[in-house]
């Protein structure tokens, strides 16, 4: 079994996830391409691709997830809420990333630069990122929000434009005083 395929199984944490969790559908379409572009050249490696075109058609229609062979996603990614999902061909995802439903990672103009998305980065529902833009590791990209700039690090990108939030103890205040009172 693929180290990447294995990998993504593993987050889904069920047993038997492929019955269970159609957008595995898309994922396992997506590593699959990813094999047959690794195979050498000649009649049978053309057959399978000319089987994964409509495959991937129908399973990017059906479940409403875009995964180009040709993007390059690290192992253990897991989408939640299957549909509305597009990446971008050139985008780059990390390892150990999450999805929702709605994302989408895209460039901001015809022929423009993709997102480069680092490991372990959650996104909410609806997220875009778009445009050449780099997400640094660990980050948390909030339900609906439109990132148009770079996030570092740890960080969380809230809003439509996007605003960085860090993850240090002065970006989130202690509540007040008198809210300790109703606990």
């Amino acid at each position: 079994m693929d180290a990447d395929w294995a990998a993504d199984l593993h987050r889904y944490a069920m047993r038997r996830p492929f019955l269970k969790e159609q957008s595995l559908w898309a994922l396992w379409l997506y590593r699959l391409g990813r094999r047959l572009d690794k195979r050498a050249d000649g009649g049978l490696r053309r057959c399978l691709l000319a089987l994964y075109w409509p495959m991937f058609r129908l399973i990017e229609t059906g479940v409403g997830i875009s995964l180009p062979k040709s993007a390059a996603i690290g192992p253990g990614l897991r989408i939640w809420h299957f549909g509305g999902i597009f990446l971008h061909p050139d985008s780059v995802l990390g390892a150990n990333c999450t999805l929702r439903q709605g994302v989408t990672i895209g460039n901001r103009r015809e022929g423009g630069p993709a997102p480069v998305i680092g490991d372990n980065v959650d996104f909410g529902a609806y997220a875009q990122v778009l445009g050449g833009v780099r997400i640094g590791d660990n980050c948390r990209i909030g339900a609906m929000s439109v990132v148009l700039c770079d996030v570092p690090d740890g960080a969380t990108a809230v809003g439509a434009p996007a605003r960085i939030i860090y993850n240090t103890p002065d970006a989130f205040p202690a509540p007040p005083t008198h809210f300790k009172d109703r606990q």
